[in-house]
């Protein structure tokens, strides 16, 4: 029962209470760059999970054979490997998809969140918690695109997975797309207003101040 509450916690927790991109500030260039469509920020959190789950899994099984002096080159290597399996089969399958998310899937292989969960966790932990770990990583990344991804696409186009949601004005409907929605500042603003909310939420996220102010002095009479 506490090794089922255990993984329970390990995978849960990233999702909000230790999300890699609102606590830890991981992996945000993907979250401004591939969201502008939920269909690309799915895919995208997909392919950052699958990868990072298999990496975290098969470091953990060979973290006693890797010497300290390479280790980060051999994990960058594990993860390329697999970022190039995955890049063939979205040209093979998603050629659209593929096209829209460009050198981004590439980039998983220096991603911030990937490498900090092997070298944090999987050269340190068996291999089923450290894909417990992973997956559960991979889930809060995927929740920060997929909200991102959804509130751009939803209200610069009116569509969902290009699916029309809202009626436009220019076809007899109400709903006028916002343009700026589609731009690289507007998922800036809705990234740093998501980490604003979750930090008001959970104030154990807020970094204490680096400074007090100094105090007035009391006027002397």
């Amino acid at each position: 029962m506490t090794s089922r509450t255990s993984f329970w916690t390990t995978l849960t927790d990233p999702l909000i209470r230790q999300n890699p991109v609102t606590l830890q500030i991981l992996g945000i260039c993907s979250a401004l760059a591939v969201t502008t469509t939920l269909a690309t920020a799915v895919t995208m959190s997909v392919s950052l999970t699958v990868v990072l789950t298999l990496a975290a899994g098969i470091i953990s099984v060979i973290r006693r054979h890797i010497p300290d002096t390479i280790r980060l080159i051999v994990q960058i290597v594990i993860v390329a490997s697999l970022v190039i399996v995955i890049d063939q089969i979205l040209q093979a399958y998603f050629a659209d998809i593929s096209r829209a998310l460009s050198v981004y899937v590439g980039l998983i292989t220096t991603n911030c969140l990937v490498l900090g969960r092997t070298e944090a966790y999987a050269r340190y932990h068996a291999p089923l918690p450290s894909m417990v770990d992973a997956f559960g990583n991979g889930l809060g990344y995927s929740f920060v695109l997929i909200v991102i991804g959804t509130i751009r696409e939803l209200f610069g186009q009116g569509q969902l997975f290009g699916a029309q949601v809202l009626p436009l004005a220019d076809e007899g409907g109400w709903f006028t797309p916002l343009g700026m929605m589609l731009l690289a500042p507007s998922a800036f603003f809705l990234l740093g207003g998501l980490v604003w909310v979750v930090r008001s939420v959970w104030s154990e996220q807020a970094e204490p101040p680096e400074h007090s102010p100094p105090l007035r002095p009391e006027p002397v009479e």
